[in-house]
């Protein structure tokens, strides 16, 4: 290995007591590929375990908690119980490979096809449609509808446990449902879910109350839990960087094992709420870091893009996504020494070489600018 990598092959342990063995993580990826009861399938299963090699963590595609929740097609459940046995054959396939699993948990809100949800039946914070045109407009969800919510994600978090993942991320990012809530430009309720900074934080505050809770009550052994998190919204009546700030804080101080920001460029700059002095990740950082682990992902694709994350933008931990479908031995290959063999591109017959779902793959071809696919 080339000595200044070596920061990447560092351990690292988190506040749970569970102890990472790099810093490389497989970012979350939908891949579309689940049965259409929610169960995982053999290919999907394929497809992580060829990613687990190499990796310290792998983060699973979003899962959702809720038969409302789900927002794509070939998404997998941890929505009831019957769904243990595919989440533990998830977790033990990436676990087989050296790698910590964590499943990532979620909540689609108006983002759901209503063709995925029973009877159509779109729920959100409230009844502002999603741009696009197969978007209906969502339902408000009621008070008690927001508790059996809330209540469904410690479930799920329990299902995680019980399926022996070795942890679970809450997914607050990309517009769904818990961004939704947190959001002005979709939350636009008037009771304690809504209106103020304070009441929009309250739904994914209280997501990640419950998770713990569920983690205290029903974990034998250290469980991470993290929360991943968008960093503002386009829309001009959207959340801002300042928003945001103020929710990582929060969310500090609620003993998180990481931080996830979503962020296509690690080294972008902000819209508004923060100056252009500091990256995204570097404000984040300067008001949370030294309190939670910040996770930093985006447009990551080589062993110097890496290091430079790290050393220069000051990232204890990296999630790759894509870089990792194309290169599946990318963290191997930097540890011994062939980063050069890394490849960057793919071509349409790599599929199988690739271990890549049908879903996927289909989606990786015919999403132009998505990957970098070459003749």
């Amino acid at each position: 290995m080339n000595p200044k990598y070596q920061s990447l092959f560092e351990s690292f342990p988190l506040r749970s007591g569970v102890t990472l063995k790099n810093r490389i993580a497989l970012a979350p990826m939908t891949n579309f590929s689940s049965n259409p009861d929610g169960t995982v399938t053999d290919a999907e299963v394929e497809y992580y375990a060829r990613r687990s090699g190499g990796v310290g963590t792998v983060i699973t595609a979003c899962t959702y908690v809720t038969p409302n929740g789900k927002g794509f097609h070939g998404e997998f459940g941890g929505d009831r119980d019957e769904m243990i046995p595919s989440l533990r054959q998830l977790a033990s396939a990436i676990q087989a490979k050296g790698a910590k699993a964590i499943l990532q948990i979620f909540h689609g809100g108006r983002s759901c096809p209503p063709s995925l949800v029973p009877n159509g039946d779109v729920v959100s914070a409230s009844d502002v449609k999603q741009d696009g045109e197969d978007r209906v407009q969502p339902r408000p969800l009621t008070e008690d509808e927001i508790h059996e919510i809330i209540h469904a994600f410690g479930e799920t978090t329990r299902r995680a446990i019980e399926a022996g993942y070795d942890g679970v991320e809450i997914h607050g990012a990309n517009g769904y449902l818990l961004h939704q809530f947190f959001s002005p430009h979709s939350n636009r309720r008037e009771d304690q879910w809504g209106g103020s900074l304070e009441n929009r934080m309250r739904f994914p505050l209280a997501v990640v109350d419950a998770v713990k809770k569920a983690v205290a009550e029903h974990a034998k052994s250290p469980f991470i839990v993290g929360y991943r998190f968008s960093p503002e919204e386009q829309e001009e009546d959207g959340f801002t960087m300042a928003d945001s700030l103020e929710l990582v804080n929060a969310l500090a101080d609620l003993e998180l094992d990481y931080l996830h920001v979503s962020l296509m460029d690690f080294w972008s700059k902000p819209r508004r709420g923060a100056d252009e002095s500091k990256t995204r990740y570097e404000w984040i950082v300067e008001r949370v870091g030294n309190r939670v682990p910040v996770m930093g992902v985006g447009s990551i694709h080589t062993a110097d893009d890496a290091q430079k994350a790290i050393t220069e933008g000051g990232a204890p931990l990296l999630a790759i996504g894509r870089e990792l479908i194309i290169e599946p031995d990318w963290v191997e290959k930097i540890a011994e020494g062939r980063e050069s063999d890394i490849q960057t591109t793919l071509t349409k017959n790599d599929q199988a070489r690739l271990v890549v779902p049908d879903p996927l793959w289909q989606a990786i071809l015919h999403t132009p600018g998505w990957f970098p696919v070459v003749d």
